[in-house]
């Protein structure tokens, strides 16, 4: 991911898809999406927290500022933002 990218889906308005559950597992949650039917591994529980948290803040960074995620783990979470958007895990709202 571009660096302009990571910082374009920073500033989006994110939320978890409607049509998709979470499953707490001890590595963080199992994903399904029963539209797509896509099962997605969400491998650490701070992806998670943000994840349940995005509706509520007006954009991923806010989020992210909001779940006390440190400023150096946001290009990261940028990149496992993307891939749960791509995935239609997530959804811009």
């Amino acid at each position: 991911m571009t660096q302009a990218g990571a910082t374009a889906l920073l500033e989006q308005a994110l939320e978890l898809h409607p049509q998709v559950a979470l499953r707490p597992e001890p590595f963080g949650a199992l994903a399904y999406h029963y539209g797509n039917r896509r099962l997605v591994f969400m491998k650490h529980g701070d992806v998670v927290a943000v994840a349940k948290q995005l509706a509520d803040h007006p954009s991923l960074a806010a989020t992210l500022e909001a779940c006390d995620i440190a400023h150096s783990r946001w290009p990261s979470f940028a990149t496992a933002f993307a891939s749960l958007k791509s995935s239609e895990i997530v959804r811009e709202r």
